[in-house]
């Protein structure tokens, strides 16, 4: 994988189609019968691509991943596809016609972009990435679009285009990196690079801690799915504006500055608000929607005894309210005939699948347990989704 050329051959191109879809267990055999006509070097690579391939599927989707070439980290990396429409269309709205992608990786934020119309400078120090990108580019009819330039992007002069966009390496040889000053390169300079253009978008991790975020930059946390993604530092946008956005959608719940909602106890229903919203510190926008409480001052759970329909929070009907006991939870259980037990977590040091093998559920009803403080005691509080029936999770 360190060399994509032999791929971008004709007989490399072949031999992917040959081994598209090729399933784990038939890989040997398939590889077997390949190197007896093919080198076995370009029979490893492209059995290595279509993994890839596969794997890349769920961010890309399967017609543009099958097409496409890449790296093991350009697919842990890159964007998926969705995060990135939604974000080349925000700079399309914005009259962003060109930009220059710094750490550009495997291509798929430049494609995005490319697709919203916009001309792309892609610039990527490292020369198996930049000829992924390359190979994108030009794979998905998008080339006369995307520029794809091998260079160190500290030293890229991003003089005359409309906006920046900065995706800084956030994984060492030690896994994840936390410190923003850490990233590759440094937030810092990315900030500074921003501050180039009349727009910019820098992506980084969703747990950058609020104080770390410039005053003059809009901060923007996105989950695709329930699922967050990233967090996005806006300029050129709304200086110290803070938003949540729901993909599919989508769904944007802006901050308005709201003071911590009030504690209060546990009414009918729970509701567990999305992750980007609770990493924006939104959630006092969400408790003012919902006209509701908290369970506890750190806990980002909202109770009310109203049933209300927000995009950003996901509603459950309690039915039962004890102290945390794992004995009682097994027995509360058994009598109602839980067998499906989904279980829950915020502010317990308690882990869902340790308590699933301690409590056994069996029997043909389901139900929802949520460990976590109410007013600063250990809590389990017991229901459903409230868009679900409650036959057999409690009295109604």
């Amino acid at each position: 994988m360190n060399d994509l050329a032999p791929l971008l051959t004709p007989e490399g191109r072949a031999l992917l189609d040959e081994v598209r879809g090729t399933a784990p267990a038939d890989e040997l055999a398939v590889a077997t019968r390949l190197r007896r006509d093919h080198p076995a070097e370009l029979v490893s690579a492209a059995l290595g691509q279509a993994r890839l391939r596969q794997r890349a599927a769920a961010k890309f989707g399967e017609e543009d991943a099958g097409r496409m070439f890449f790296t093991p980290n350009g697919v842990e990396q890159s964007t998926r596809a969705s995060v990135a429409a939604y974000r080349a269309e925000r700079l399309r709205a914005l009259g962003v016609t060109s930009l220059a992608d710094l750490c550009c990786g495997i291509g798929g934020d430049a494609i995005a972009l490319a697709r919203a119309g916009i001309r792309v400078l892609a610039v990527d120090r490292d020369p198996v990435t930049a000829a992924a990108a390359r190979a994108n580019a030009e794979a998905l009819g998008l080339a006369d679009l995307i520029e794809v330039r091998e260079a160190d992007v500290m030293e890229v002069d991003t003089a005359g285009w409309d906006a920046v966009f900065v995706d800084p390496a956030r994984r060492g040889g030690r896994g994840r990196i936390f410190d923003p000053e850490a990233y590759s390169p440094p937030l810092s300079w990315a900030v500074r690079a921003a501050r180039t253009a009349p727009h910019a978008a820098l992506k980084v991790a969703p747990g950058i801690p609020h104080e770390a975020v410039p005053a003059d930059a809009e901060a923007e946390w996105i989950s695709d799915g329930g699922d967050v993604k990233e967090a996005v530092l806006w300029f050129g946008t709304a200086p110290g504006a803070v938003r949540a956005t729901l993909l599919p959608g989508p769904r944007t719940l802006l901050g308005r500055g709201l003071p911590d909602p009030e504690v209060r106890p546990v009414g009918r229903y729970l509701y567990e608000p999305d992750g980007a919203v609770i990493r924006a510190h939104l959630v006092a926008e969400v408790a003012e929607e919902l006209g509701g409480g908290l369970i506890d001052p750190t806990i980002a759970y909202v109770t009310s005894d109203e049933r209300h329909e927000s995009p950003y929070a996901t509603a459950y009907r309690i039915t039962d309210e004890l102290p945390f006991n794992v004995k009682k939870l097994k027995a509360l259980l058994r009598e109602r005939g839980v067998g499906t037990l989904t279980v829950k977590k915020r502010g317990s040091a308690v882990e869902p699948e340790e308590l699933r093998r301690k409590v056994k559920p069996s029997g043909p009803h389901s139900a929802t347990v949520f460990l976590t403080r109410v007013a600063g005691a250990p809590t389990m509080l017991i229901g459903a989704p409230a868009a679900q029936p409650t036959t057999g999770a409690g009295p109604s």
